[in-house]
This record gives C-alpha cells, structure tokens and sequence, in this order.
C-alpha cells in the first residue's frame, strides 16, 4: 500500500541520526538506573583472546567473569535467579575490569586491583578462591598444596570442586592450578583456555613453584 499522507511506514529503519540518538538515550538511562541503585548488577562484553568474556559486577564488586562456553545467555539467567532481576548490559560500565583485563592479556599487568563480590560462592568456597590470588604470576600450586594452605590437607577433592566452580576466572587464577602429577586438571573455559593463559604467563613453558606476591 503506498502511503499519500506524506508519513513514512511503520517498518521504515531509524536514520542515522536517530540510531545516534536512541543510543544517546539508552547510555543516559542506564547512567540513571546505576546512580539511583535501580538496578542489582550490570554487564559488559570483553573481547580476548579467549573470546568474549561477560564481566558482571555489582554495588560491592565484580561477580562474575563467563567465558563463552559457558553460554553467556544461561550465565546471566543464572545472575538473574542469583542476585535479582534488574541485570543492565551497560557497555560504559565497569571500565576499570575492561581495562586491567586488556592489561592482563597484552602482558602489562600480573595482578587485578578490583573490588571482588564472592556472594556466589559458599564460605568454603570463598575461602579457597580468594587464596587463588595469592598464587603468583607465572606460578602454579597443586590442588593438594592449595589444600594444605588453606590447612585443610584432606579437602583436596573439595578444593578442586572449588576451583571449578570459580566465579571469577582470571582475576581469581584457578588456572594456576595443577594436577599433582603437573598434569592440567580441568577448567571452567576449557583446557585450551587454561594452556594458553599458562603460556601467556610463562612463556618458557618451565612451571615455577609457587610464591606469593
């Protein structure tokens, strides 16, 4: 049907000009929903050279880091079930954790200065990630010598369960730990993902005993 009254048809794309101008829009009000606390945690893509990394964070810290195997889609249900409904994907966001992640994957950072939210995790959980981050650059740990760490020389199975189900990968290094007999374990990203966040680390291949920093 062609239009005689001079307006243009419902499924007409925006113009460039409103494309610019519904983004501007949608940035002011995600800037107001997080100033205002309307909102329970927000979101942004990081691109790496592990593929893309969802980066979530909330009032308190980052939450969560995802890779993509993980179906960021399923990640972010499971946020939403987690810490409430209202979860804003804001590209502006969390530019501090987008930065230090790039720093870290350029080679120019060896440790992450952010303010961390383990809600997700159970006591026992925290207690070894949080550990994580006192495994040096470069550096690797068993999962029996995490447990003697955390002086729980038992809980191995335990400590690997929580590695496993490490929240923040990367910026807490789960990937820096071992199998006993040096082998990889597993990963939450994959095992490639773990070989090449190691190579990135060490470059000549040749594991380091732990140290802290």
């Amino acid at each position: 049907m062609s239009q005689l009254d001079g307006t243009a048809p419902l499924n007409t794309p925006p113009t460039e000009v409103e494309q610019r101008l519904l983004a501007s829009l949608h940035d002011r009000l995600e800037q107001a929903a997080h100033r205002e606390h309307l909102t329970d945690a927000v979101y942004r893509i990081v691109q790496s050279p592990l593929g893309p990394l969802l980066v979530a964070a909330t009032e308190v810290g980052l939450v969560r880091v995802a890779f993509a195997s993980e179906e960021h889609e399923r990640v972010l249900e499971q946020l939403s079930e987690s810490l409430g409904a209202r979860i804003l994907r804001s590209p502006g966001a969390l530019d501090t954790a987008a930065r230090q992640l790039e720093e870290y994957f350029s080679g120019h950072r060896t440790s992450f200065t952010l303010p961390l939210d383990l809600r997700l995790s159970t006591e026992f959980r925290r207690r070894v990630q949080l550990e994580l981050g006192h495994i040096g650059y470069g550096h690797t740990l068993s999962y029996r010598q995490m447990a003697e760490r955390i002086g729980k020389p038992a809980a191995v199975r335990a400590v690997g369960s929580a590695c496993a189900t490490n929240p923040l990968p990367i910026v807490l290094p789960c990937h820096r730990v071992l199998r006993t007999d040096g082998s990889l374990g597993g990963y939450l990203g994959g095992l490639q993902a773990k070989r090449i966040l190691l190579q990135l680390e060490n470059p000549n291949g040749a594991r380091q005993p732990s140290t802290l920093f």
